[in-house]
């Protein structure tokens, strides 16, 4: 049975084919993931201090990281003293 589903996956997988777009939309993805990782490993950060590390716009940062705390790379935390913007920092359980 085993054997069965093991051959059923690779069988779809050669049928299946991943088109250039969107192999180069996940590799954009990872590009901005990892940028977004590394401006907070030095700690938590706000949308706009976030945009400014990676030098991203806000509106492509608040996109990346709303997708990051989608799936869990990212932990929304305390709003900033002006009550504008909330903090974020990485999930330390990924």
């Amino acid at each position: 049975m085993a054997g069965e589903k093991q051959r059923t996956v690779k069988v779809i997988k050669e049928k299946r084919t991943i088109s250039d777009e969107v192999k180069a939309n996940i590799k954009h993805y990872n590009k901005m993931k990892k940028l977004i990782k590394e401006a907070l490993k030095e700690g938590p950060k706000t949308i706009p201090e976030i945009a400014r590390a990676t030098e991203l716009p806000a509106h492509e940062a608040t996109y990346y990281v709303m997708s990051m705390r989608k799936y869990g790379d990212v932990v929304t935390g305390e709003i900033d003293d002006m009550d504008e913007y909330f903090y974020y920092h990485l999930n330390q359980k990924n």
